[in-house]
């Protein structure tokens, strides 16, 4: 990290272009943790720099982990939630595009949402949400808004590292009420949407019921 951050400092605005462009690609195919690339970012540039240039390789790694995603899920997944009426209710109630009744906002937003927890795994989360068929305009936006939160924080902490960085020092550097607060927005998100999807399984239990 310390070798990595002072080439791309000597590289003034290219160190930035090449940053965001690792970061992009790395994180697509999920071969590096991205709190390290954030905090990469705010050690080589700092927050004001370090934020943007993050969000925009979160852009492009979204692209590139969408369509790799898409492309070895295949329709099995869909299959598999088509073939099942609590399943697809599930994942409409989650996930809603157009023929569910749902909007663009509406995608948009619950993408956010599951993008939101610190411990939501970025490239896990590509491939569900690629494999169920999530728009690709939504699934982008709502992952850029969704990530910024805790891509702030981790440019930040980054940023006030002194020395080397090291996962010691991110540590050090890390305020104890990060943690707190990372856990308590997990749970109040994993919360909302289980009952949206429990609220999902029991319209469609009623519908079977009064089907039968």
């Amino acid at each position: 990290m310390p070798t990595i951050s002072a080439w791309l400092r000597s590289h003034d605005g290219t160190g930035v272009v090449i940053f965001t462009g690792v970061f992009a690609l790395l994180a697509g195919v999920g071969l590096l943790p991205t709190y390290a690339q954030s905090a990469l970012g705010g050690f080589a540039f700092g927050w004001q720099v370090g934020i943007p240039a993050a969000l925009a390789g979160f852009a492009g790694a979204s692209v590139i982990g969408y369509w790799i995603a898409r492309a070895a899920s295949g329709e099995r997944v869909m299959v598999l939630i088509d073939g099942n009426p609590r399943a697809r209710a599930v994942r409409d109630a989650l996930v809603r595009d157009k023929q569910a009744g749902g909007t663009w906002l509406s995608t948009m937003w619950m993408v956010a949402l599951l993008r939101l927890p610190p411990n939501s795994p970025f490239a896990l989360s590509n491939l569900a949400m690629a494999a169920a068929r999530v728009p690709f305009g939504p699934f982008v936006v709502g992952t850029v808004l969704g990530m910024a939160p805790r891509t702030g924080v981790a440019v930040v902490i980054g940023s006030l590292v002194d020395g080397a960085l090291t996962g010691e020092a991110l540590d050090n550097a890390s305020p104890r009420w990060v943690w707190g607060v990372g856990i308590g927005v997990s749970l109040l998100i994993f919360l909302f949407i289980g009952n949206l999807g429990k609220r999902a399984v029991e319209r469609v239990t009623r519908q079977q019921g009064g089907g039968g």
